[in-house]
């Protein structure tokens, strides 16, 4: 089964750009373009793609507000922020309004394939400036919600870690010494416990109360 793909950006000649590259990829199927937010949203209900690449900065509606209003009508649609921006005041909101990753727009054409890919299978997938900007943002979030937390075994806890800097399954095995099945065992037990619907909630999350090591 092809992964159905919808682009939103207000550049045309980087959205047609993207279509005429992806069409040529195997397992993705480019359903439909948006020029705005507004349309983004209208199209989601319209076409329900599988993912939508997400532009930051479009007219009549942002894309963060277009992610925000799609994940609460459609939660089972995965968004990537695809943008020129990579400072905080972007990355932060688009993750919080429910992006499944966080992508440049100078990204290697292989790689965005690739992301996408990986964000379908469960994957958060965000940009290494985009993950430094979370970490960094460590010192201003909120206080731990222990009542959640420490719900979790410290196993749990140890991946959690893990998932907030970004690192694969696989990743995690080799740095816990684990097998990739427990990590994905984890992973499923502690999104549960912890009321989040991917890893990249669950990296957000580890942020925000301070987590880090």
């Amino acid at each position: 089964m092809n992964i159905r793909v919808l682009i939103a950006d207000d550049h045309h000649v980087v959205r047609r750009g993207l279509v005429f590259f992806l069409r040529t990829q195997k397992g993705l199927d480019i359903i439909g373009e948006a020029a705005n937010g507004k349309e983004a949203v209208e199209l989601a209900k319209l076409l329900k793609p599988d993912i939508i690449l997400m532009d930051l900065v479009m007219p009549e509606m942002d894309g963060i507000q277009a992610t925000r209003i799609i994940k609460s009508e459609q939660p089972e649609i995965k968004i990537m922020m695809l943008t020129s921006f990579s400072e905080q005041d972007h990355v932060i909101p688009a993750l919080e309004a429910g992006a499944s990753g966080f992508q440049l727009k100078d990204i290697q054409p292989d790689e965005l394939v690739t992301s996408i890919k990986k964000i379908m299978s469960g994957e958060n997938h965000l940009h290494p400036r985009a993950t430094s900007h979370l970490l960094a943002n460590l010192s201003n979030k909120s206080k731990v919600e222990k009542n959640l937390i420490e719900e979790l075994t410290k196993r749990e806890l140890d991946v959690l870690k893990e998932i907030a800097k970004g690192k694969s399954n696989k990743e995690i095995a080799s740095s816990l010494f684990i097998t990739e099945k427990t990590v994905k065992t984890h992973v499923s037990n502690l999104l549960a416990k912890l009321e989040l619907a991917d890893r990249t909630q669950a990296a957000l999350y580890a942020v925000k109360n301070q987590l880090g090591d």
